[in-house]
């Protein structure tokens, strides 16, 4: 299905054509030959699940939103306001 009318652009006769696909992520995921994570995304969320049941210590939640919080040590403050808030009591 066009988005709009191919036409020629300025001068160089080259046509402009918009494809609009109307897919799920999946099949797109598919379409483009992308592999499928959901397995390996499941176990990292079963592994995580498990290590924070059995108590984590404070060191090691550090460490990890120090490799998920780019924004260096204004990103680890937000973080540890956040831990600090939700602790229980």
């Amino acid at each position: 299905m066009l988005g709009r009318t191919a036409r020629p652009l300025k001068g160089n006769g080259l046509m402009k054509v918009n494809v609009e696909l109307d897919c799920t992520p999946e099949e797109m995921r598919r379409l483009f030959g992308l592999p499928d994570l959901a397995p390996l995304h499941e176990r990292y969320m079963n592994a995580l699940g498990s290590s924070m049941e059995g108590g984590i210590k404070p060191e090691t939640v550090e460490a990890l939103v120090k490799n998920w919080a780019p924004m260096g040590e204004a990103g680890m403050q937000l973080w540890r306001r956040m831990m600090e808030a939700n602790k229980p009591k």
